[in-house]
């Protein structure tokens, strides 16, 4: 059989790993044109030259109890990557976060002879400290995002820990290279503008858009709002049809720079956005709301007492208020918001330690895509330089 030339396996298993995909993959595939890329991923990627084995939108879960009930995808989706990856002789595999499955996904790479490029490390260092020792053996390179990671793994074994700049930083550089922070002024007439981050998942969209609303309808009764919202192209639509009434403004994925850049103040779930929101300086409530059950299995197996927004744990400090489960309702909500509202010091004290983020995100200035793309060529046969 002919060889079908250079390939690269890519895995996303959900929107912030293809959104971290997407801030290197234009330029990887500008230093490697003649490199068939394929695996999992969005439309977006699809459209960026990716093929597709399947859309993340089928992929991605939420919490245990979801995960638990797609173990028999998982499994048949574990064995066709491993078929597509022998058929096609793929020598290279970029995975990016999406733990559970990429890690067992390394190993079997591993045994194939195909060299694992991990991109965004797993949070060992929150728990399941254990897959470090699968890192260091599987993994030939690890890319690392939060400031003290490459030191914790490289003290723990794993060989090869290059520390980049945080992807959200690669994907909004430009719009932050001119951004100039806005202050609101309660004195001023001007509504306050309040924007809503749901989530990107159904489970988060349908337990938090509910205590949003709920919390916005209260702060109207004493303060002047204009209330928008980004809704995700993963999430169904149905589940914001209810509450359209109450949006003033609604953005999609695309335009979450600009719905940034025009609120005062946000109201998310707990996730990737948080760090965006940090960037663009908005003070934020975070909040974070799963199931009974995936809330008993996660205190019985998890000891982890930090930070759960990733803000938060890139500046080592309580910047952005966190409620979780039953935390999360409109009362606390609203009394955040009025806190920051009425008291104009503390509301600016966050602004200025907001200010730090962009320098805290930022990595030892390696070239990804030359990396990447200098993997692939020497998996072929062909001399890397990890030089520049």
């Amino acid at each position: 059989m002919n060889s079908p030339g250079k390939t690269c396996l890519i895995i996303t298993g959900e929107k912030s790993g293809e959104e971290h995909a997407l801030s290197f993959f234009k330029e990887l595939k500008f230093h490697s044109p003649d490199t068939k890329f394929f695996g999992v991923g969005g439309i977006d990627l699809q459209s960026a030259g990716v093929e597709l084995l399947y859309n993340l939108k089928d992929f991605s879960s939420w919490g245990y109890s979801e995960v638990i009930f797609k173990i028999p995808f998982y499994m048949k989706a574990m064995s066709r990557i491993l078929n597509e990856v022998e058929k096609r002789n793929c020598k290279v595999a970029i995975l990016i976060d999406y733990q559970s499955f990429n890690l067992k996904l390394a190993g079997k790479l591993k045994e194939r002879g195909v060299e694992v490029l991990y991109y965004v490390a797993p949070q060992a260092w929150a728990w399941k400290e254990y897959r470090v020792k699968k890192l260091s053996k599987y993994v030939s390179t690890l890319f690392t995002i939060i400031p003290f990671e490459k030191k914790w793994f490289g003290e723990r074994g794993v060989k090869k820990v290059v520390s980049i700049d945080h992807p959200l930083f690669t994907t909004y550089e430009k719009d932050l290279s001119n951004f100039k922070s806005e202050y609101f002024d309660i004195n001023n007439s001007k509504p306050m503008r309040l924007l809503l981050l749901p989530g990107s998942r159904h489970s988060e969209v349908n337990l938090l858009l509910p205590e949003f609303i709920a919390s916005v309808l209260l702060l109207k009764k004493e303060i002047n709002l204009e209330i928008s919202i980004v809704k995700s192209s993963s999430v169904r639509e149905e589940l914001f049809v209810p509450y359209q009434k109450y949006f003033d403004k609604i953005y999609t994925d695309d335009e979450l720079v600009s719905a940034l850049k025009s609120s005062d103040f946000a109201l998310a779930a707990s996730g990737t956005v948080t760090l965006t929101c940090a960037l663009f300086e908005v003070p934020t409530v975070v909040c974070y709301k799963t199931s009974l059950l995936n809330q008993f299995i996660f205190e019985a197996i998890v000891r982890y007492k930090w930070f759960i927004s990733l803000a938060n744990i890139v500046q080592n400090r309580a910047v952005f208020p966190e409620l979780l489960q039953d935390q999360v309702n409109s009362y606390n909500i609203v009394s955040h918001f009025k806190f920051w509202y009425y008291n104009k010091h503390e509301y600016l004290e966050v602004k200025e330690q907001l200010k730090q983020t962009k320098k805290m995100v930022r990595g030892e200035g390696v070239d990804i895509p030359l990396f990447i793309s200098n993997s692939i060529n020497y998996a072929y046969g062909k001399t890397k330089n990890f030089d520049n």
